[in-house]
């Protein structure tokens, strides 16, 4: 029989709790221990391998990504397999992380002696500092938890939220050891979204020679409708004969221009261009231009170099279309 709302919510608010307080007990186990890992895996000269069996497992996989993301390079390797040749790719300057929360999993103990003949530093996270792994270990990280949050007491839950929270910690400590950057992680993540937004620089998106919209100042303000309709920018820079940028001539101004009845085939663009536009410079990150643009409440901006002569223009378009949101 399905439980009612309030007793779902109610059970998953313990669940919650339970496994909070878990997390927040492992402030009294950074101690000189965790330091110790610390130095270790900031010293080690190869990679980081973490290993661990079941929902340990899964645990130390993703603590693994972590590190190799935030700077300490690391791999997961699977104890299972690693007693049928994968401890191979286990090298003495390597060291090792293994995840057990009862300290006694059968397929981590059985690679500890080739781990041991490597002469490789192990540091166990467990939540029984006296079990096997962890008296074996070159570092014990205390990991234990009062309870887990499964009412049987039988699935790992707040025990593998704790190890996971370790596993963080250990991670940014090093982040900011190795003095690890925003640019760091965007390099390690080249195709994602914030990978794009750290990376993706103006010069790599904008409109340049034959594809970017421009008209000298003395141009007629027909001949700058023109440029815009061919080059599909919604706008066109006004340049003086240096081509630096006098202003800018946008949809926009259009609009403004057709209460005044001008005479667009005898008026020149300059007098009814936005002069003192804002620009942006060749090297500026795309993910700035797309915050100057949401500021300023405008559509597009003229690329400039450190002359401020155009050699560029984009859009919102451009930038939405490049991933930056």
């Amino acid at each position: 029989m399905m439980l009612h709302d309030q007793e779902l919510r109610a059970l998953a608010l313990a669940v919650i709790q339970v496994e909070a307080q878990s997390v927040a007990a492992l402030a009294e186990r950074i101690d000189a221990h965790f330091a110790a890992a610390c130095r270790l895996m900031f010293a080690c000269p190869g990679r980081v391998v973490v290993t661990g069996m079941g929902k340990s497992g899964h645990i130390a996989g993703k603590i693994a990504a972590t590190l190799a993301s935030t700077g300490t390079p690391a791999f997961f390797v699977h104890p299972g397999e690693a007693s049928h040749g994968d401890l191979g790719m286990i090298t003495k300057q390597d060291v090792v992380l293994a995840l057990s929360n009862s300290g006694e999993t059968e397929e981590v103990l059985t690679i500890l002696p080739i781990i041991k003949r490597l002469g490789v530093p192990l540091i166990a996270m467990t939540g029984n500092p006296a079990s096997t792994l962890g008296t074996l270990a070159t570092v014990h990280i205390d990991v234990g938890v009062a309870q887990e949050a499964c009412p049987l007491g039988l699935a790992p839950t707040s025990s593998t939220t704790a190890a996971l929270a370790m596993g963080d910690a250990l991670a940014v400590s090093l982040l900011e050891a190795r003095g690890f950057t925003r640019d760091d992680f965007a390099l390690s993540h080249p195709g994602g979204s914030l990978g794009k937004r750290l990376l993706l620089r103006v010069s790599d998106i904008m409109h340049t020679g034959g594809e970017m919209p421009a008209v000298r100042e003395t141009a007629l303000i027909s001949e700058a409708l023109l440029e815009m309709t061919e080059k599909k920018l919604g706008m066109t820079a006004i340049v003086d004969a240096d081509n630096k940028v006098a202003g800018i001539f946008t949809d926009g101004d259009l609009r403004r221009m057709l209460g005044k009845n001008l005479d667009i085939h005898k008026t020149r663009i300059d007098a009814v261009m936005t002069a003192h536009c804002t620009t942006i410079g060749i090297d500026t990150m795309a993910a700035e231009a797309m915050q100057i643009m949401e500021q300023k409440r405008i559509n597009a901006l003229i690329v400039t170099d450190a002359e401020r002569r155009a050699v560029g223009a984009l859009n919102m378009h451009d930038l939405i279309r490049a991933g930056i949101v």
